[in-house]
């Protein structure tokens, strides 16, 4: 199977979008002992995440009228015209571009219509397919039926419901996979806004959140273990952006 057939509706690019991105680097190199990595030095300032030599993600400066500090996760689509026009077909908008990003591709944004935003990225050629550091997405959501609906219409994915036991926590599923690509659940507090956050793989849960906020983050959920998921936790960084760290159940 080729990269682009394999990778079209998961997740392949995160980054945290800010109005300082050498403040994100310095954060969160030093939390997961990460690299960076400059994306055409002396041409763009733009700073790629690399880890076991990938690139995984990066830090960019936030556009005017942009939301707070952000992960932003970038979806592998096949045409990005079409895509754009199944999200506005279906009660989203496009909050941003397209735009027009040379060899690398093109991208939108697109704000659903519970007012979570995710991007729809079209590669020029194969794009990124590396996995490991990012190893899950969620979105929480003021109407869970409603972005079900949203999301299936947008990408094709179905869903599955985790079972009593999890909350109504559901599953979002690519096409063939038996595997799911992301989570959907309703937001605990109606205060908190519908958004996407990505979850990066850990060893230790709870001494990467003891880390964070020596480092001036903050625990939103103190470490947990969940059954046939693993210890998991949601922080956030010192510009207000939310992510979660798992240590993946080696059942899961």
């Amino acid at each position: 199977m080729s990269t682009v057939a394999s990778t079209v509706g998961k997740f392949v690019w995160h980054e945290q979008v800010s109005s300082d991105p050498k403040q994100a680097q310095d954060f969160y190199t030093q939390l997961f002992g990460w690299s960076t990595e400059a994306f055409k030095p002396g041409e763009l300032d733009y700073t790629m995440i690399s880890s076991g030599g990938q690139s995984h993600g990066g830090f960019s400066k936030a556009m005017e009228g942009a939301p707070p500090p952000h992960w932003l996760s970038h979806v592998r689509v096949e045409n990005l015209d079409e895509t754009i026009e199944k999200a506005k077909s279906a009660g989203g908008k496009l909050a941003a571009g397209p735009f027009e990003m040379g060899e690398v591709g093109r991208i939108g944004i697109i704000g659903d219509p519970q007012g979570a935003y995710i991007s729809a990225y079209e590669p020029e050629s194969d794009g990124p397919a590396s996995e490991g550091v990012f190893v899950w997405d969620e979105l929480m959501t003021s109407d869970a039926d409603a972005a079900q609906t949203f999301y299936g219409e947008v990408f094709g994915w179905t869903t599955s419901d985790m079972g009593p036991d999890y909350g109504g926590y559901r599953i979002f599923n690519r096409g063939g996979d038996e595997n799911g690509i992301a989570g959907l659940m309703t937001v605990p507090d109606p205060a908190i806004p519908p958004h996407w956050q990505p979850y990066v793989a850990v060893d230790d849960p709870d001494a990467t959140a003891a880390k964070a906020q020596k480092l001036g983050g903050a625990t939103l959920m103190e470490p947990m273990d969940v059954p046939k998921v693993g210890r998991i936790g949601v922080l956030r960084d010192p510009q207000g952006a939310t992510f979660g760290i798992i240590k993946p159940d080696p059942a899961s």
